[in-house]
């Protein structure tokens, strides 16, 4: 069964290659794609399009075949070509003429544009809520570690002294700005694009903002053409919040792996979270760490597939934009295991303390000397110079005791800021809108 289906054959090879996993991700969409429906007949009601009988009908069904979605026992059956056609023919089969009805005033672009919004939306909550986890374990290290110091380094030298406290806490911190990006993806999603039809609206006096109101968006994309244009741009834009949560996820296993090394030894992971050599006895490697960072440089590569995939695309419905459903819907379950990973291990990872009273990191407290000077009222060039020849000379022998009080350095984390600007953030993915309005289609 085809919704566009007028009665003509057409190629089998055409057929397969057109349709390509369609089936098979469209089993991602399927709830959706009946929350959308529902929308969609109580609106047709209001209009005179179905009558009350068939309302009730069709909403009874709709719950049913929602009901066996949530159970796993929903499938695209075999020369059906989408999880839209699937629905409708299940609706036909047990309804008849009123399943027949459903698609009045839609079209499958604006169907599939929904689903995937209603789709994205929902993962874009999920991934929030990972974020919030781990951000929560990383300022606990950072406050449990805070007088932990370990070198800072710049170009991979020692620099200067750092803290466990602020590199956990720097993590957090990232993770607070990719948050508000993922806000930002999240508030371009959550408007309805539900009633552009094939991008050119619709001759029936349809309600779009009843619509809009029943599955909990916030606002709707008002122009039709805009709504059909956004395809790939929800996409593109998700997908770089997504890449910059990737990005931290990925250098902060970069991090670990290097720190776990033999040749830092600042940190240490339990045996039972690495892994060994098939022929070196000692090794215990951070291979989760690694698959970390390897699928997180991954995920980064979405934004460029979808921009490469849409940017030469005038306005209107192509059927590029199928493409793009196959590394975006799996996308958001990669990143999540991701995050959800990070936290688990990084909750049980254990510290070095006292690293710098090691000899060789005797030279990373020279700024700290250079500022004493300079407080004795010592010039900052000639406190440089003089700091120098004493280590030219050895003859350095400096003060290990770290005075740093200023916002966000080591003795001042600012972990409640940092905090209470994440929360903020945080507060305003509004789900709780969306779960009342999900609940009121699904009630009985």
């Amino acid at each position: 069964m085809k919704l566009w289906d007028k009665g003509t054959d057409i190629n089998k090879k055409i057929e397969e290659f057109t349709v390509g996993r369609d089936r098979e991700l469209d089993l991602l969409l399927a709830r959706y794609d009946v929350l959308g429906s529902l929308a969609h007949i109580a609106m047709l009601e209001s209009i005179g399009l179905l009558s009350k009988d068939e309302h009730t009908a069709l909403k009874t069904e709709l719950r049913e075949i929602y009901k066996k979605i949530e159970e796993g026992h929903f499938s695209i059956e075999a020369g059906i070509e989408d999880v839209h056609s699937q629905v409708e023919y299940l609706l036909t089969k047990n309804l008849g003429d009123s399943g027949k009805k459903i698609h009045s005033a839609r079209s499958r672009n604006d169907q599939v544009l929904l689903d995937i919004k209603l789709f994205t939306r929902a993962k874009i909550l999920v991934v929030a809520n990972s974020v919030s986890y781990l951000f929560h374990t990383l300022i606990e290290l950072s406050e449990k570690h805070k007088d932990f110091l370990m070198p800072g380094y710049t170009h991979l030298q020692i620099a200067m002294p750092s803290s466990f406290g602020l590199w956990f806490g720097a993590y957090a911190e990232s993770l607070s700005d990719d948050l508000q990006l993922l806000l930002t993806a999240f508030k371009v999603t959550n408007q309805n694009p539900l009633g552009s039809a094939a991008g050119y609206g619709s001759s029936f006096p349809i309600d779009r903002q009843m619509t809009t109101d029943l599955l909990g968006f916030e606002s709707m994309n008002y122009n039709v053409i805009y709504a059909q244009m956004g395809r790939g741009k929800v996409e593109r834009l998700v997908a770089f919040a997504l890449g910059s949560i990737a990005a931290t996820l990925a250098k902060l296993a970069y991090d670990v792996c290097l720190f776990n090394s033999q040749n830092f030894g600042f940190i240490g992971l339990p045996d039972e979270f690495t892994t060994g050599s098939s022929i070196m006895p000692h090794k215990k490697n951070p291979d989760v760490f690694e698959l970390i960072r390897a699928k997180s440089n991954k995920l980064q590569s979405l934004t460029n597939e979808v921009t490469f995939i849409t940017n030469n695309l005038p306005s209107g419905y192509f059927r590029d934009y199928q493409i793009i459903k196959e590394s975006f819907l799996e996308s958001f379950d990669t990143l999540i295991d991701c995050i959800d990973m990070t936290n688990f291990v990084l909750q049980k990872i254990t510290v070095k303390d006292k690293l710098l009273l090691d000899e060789k990191y005797k030279a990373i407290f020279s700024v700290e000397e250079v500022n004493r000077e300079v407080q004795k009222g010592v010039p900052f060039r000639d406190a440089y110079k003089l700091v120098a020849e004493k280590m030219k000379n050895g003859i350095f022998n400096p003060d290990f005791e770290i005075n740093h009080s200023h916002e966000g350095s080591i003795g001042n984390l600012c972990n409640q800021e940092i905090s209470d600007k994440f929360e903020t953030i945080f507060g305003q993915f509004n789900k709780s809108l969306i779960d009342e309005a999900e609940k009121a289609l699904l009630k009985g």
